[in-house]
């Protein structure tokens, strides 16, 4: 129904930056919000940032004055710019969103596949 794609991971250097994208595609209706996770390996999936419909953002501590999030509603598109980047924010970095499908009346969540961010010298 909706197919989320990531992309922009890769290896940097500490103190270097990235940029993530999550392209959604599929029987959109409604985007409730839209949101990055990452999960580092041993260790569970948790939020890094989200952003809602109406514009408001929520950022974990850790990253807090060094990510920022954002959305282009016209596209589906939502970005992660990550500056400063440190060894322990290595992780699979995952998007999700929560989507009104066409024709169904609930939200569904749905997740993207990863995309690998390495932060080593």
């Amino acid at each position: 129904q909706v197919h989320l794609v990531e992309s922009g991971g890769g290896l940097v250097q500490p103190g270097g930056s990235l940029r993530l994208s999550c392209a959604a595609s599929g029987s959109i209706g409604v985007i409730n919000d839209m949101g990055w996770y990452r999960q580092a390996p041993g260790t569970g999936r948790d939020l890094v940032a989200r952003i809602i419909n109406a514009g408001s953002t929520y950022y974990a501590d850790s990253v807090k004055g060094r990510f920022t999030i954002s959305r282009d509603n016209a596209k589906n598109t939502v970005y992660l710019q990550m500056n400063s980047l440190k060894p322990e924010d290595t992780a699979v970095y995952y998007c999700k969103f929560t989507v009104r499908v066409i024709g169904v009346a609930w939200s569904q969540e749905f997740w993207g596949e990863g995309t690998l961010v390495t932060v080593s010298s």
